[in-house]
């Protein structure tokens, strides 16, 4: 009997069904956070600083519906837009498959628990602050490289 593949082992990010989709959000909450571009280089640096409506204890959005009302710069990813931006840390779902690359041993969907990107210290929770505790004129002195 042949064991039926994954939707994402078998289906282009187009294909997906939004339900689809959205399962290959791992939780990590890396791009929820500020991040700096360099002008001259393109070079995207990750701040410690996350967006005002992540919850930092479960690395979820608190409005995720209304994401983009309440924060004009929180705009929903699509397939073109992925492969499009730089700011995508190396171990997102979306990038990786993008990208042709399977998804990280840990992901939800591999493993079987939504908790997995938690506890393998792939998600920011514990390791960022609320845009609200700091004054964000401060970022490039925020800036980590403590993942991917």
């Amino acid at each position: 009997m042949e064991t039926k593949k994954p939707f994402w082992e078998v289906k282009t990010l187009e294909e997906m069904t939004p339900e689809e989709w959205e399962a290959l959000c791992d939780g990590c909450g890396k791009c929820c956070l500020h991040k700096i571009e360099d002008t001259d280089s393109g070079e995207v640096y990750f701040t410690n600083v996350a967006c005002r409506l992540l919850d930092l204890s479960t690395c979820q959005c608190r409005d995720y519906l209304h994401r983009s009302e309440c924060v004009p710069e929180c705009f929903p990813l699509t397939p073109e837009i992925i492969r499009k931006v730089n700011w995508l840390p190396e171990s997102c779902a979306y990038r990786r498959l993008a990208e042709g690359r399977s998804l990280a041993w840990w992901h939800p969907l591999i493993s079987g628990d939504p908790k997995s990107v938690h506890y393998v210290g792939a998600s920011i929770c514990g390791k960022a602050v609320s845009e609200e505790e700091v004054d964000l004129a401060d970022l490039e002195d925020m800036v980590v490289d403590w993942f991917d």
